[in-house]
């Protein structure tokens, strides 16, 4: 199976690597425009800043070619921000795939810690990305935004509120948390990714 990982300006790209060396597979990190669009399947994972990443995705034409994607997509943490259409993050204009706003936790009691780090457990699991796992399954949280639930919602978690801990649109899918990180569950949602996926 032919695996590309975009190459952009954002961090924990090798870890995602690692996992699916883990599963038997041998991904290509690549900005190449030609392996991109005839990848079986692509991730988009990241860490960063939304802004930015988004002057740095639009200064290569990166940002198109990722709209333009036919095959399936798996965005991860900032790059399921990077998907919806605004950020409160660097009030930046995002790639658009889903029409929902990315805002930043508000603490509501002293212990409303930001960023969001550790383990929460996902609910109101759809699509076969979660085929075999249960709800209340724990998965691993960074970060200081989110995606309110909406109607691409596929997962579901708690901290501060209820929001998206995954969503999907067509071929489009995205988890605020880390799989590559998630021990068994990431491994088994990024193994739905690769083969339950279409």
């Amino acid at each position: 199976m032919n695996i590309a990982i975009i190459d952009y300006n954002a961090g924990n790209i090798y870890s995602v690597v690692y996992a699916l060396k883990r599963l038997g597979i041998d991904p290509v990190v690549t900005a190449d425009k030609e392996t991109l669009l005839s990848a079986d399947k692509v991730i988009f994972p990241g860490v960063g800043e939304a802004g930015t990443t988004m002057e740095y995705l639009k200064a290569r034409k990166l940002d198109q070619l990722i709209r333009d994607l036919k095959q399936p997509v798996l965005g991860i943490c900032l790059g399921m921000q990077l998907m919806c259409r605004f950020s409160e993050e660097g009030n930046a204009d995002c790639l658009g795939i889903f029409d929902v706003p990315v805002v930043k936790f508000q603490p509501e009691k002293h212990e409303d810690k930001i960023p969001h780090i550790g383990w929460n457990t996902l609910t109101h699991l759809k699509t076969d990305l979660y085929r075999g796992l249960p709800e209340e399954a724990f998965v691993y949280f960074v970060h200081s935004y989110y995606v309110p639930v909406n109607d691409y919602t596929i997962a579901e978690t708690f901290y501060i509120q209820n929001f998206s801990a995954s969503i999907r649109k067509d071929n489009f899918y995205a988890t605020q948390f880390h799989p590559e990180k998630s021990g068994a569950v990431g491994e088994a949602i990024l193994s739905n990714f690769l083969t339950k996926t279409s």
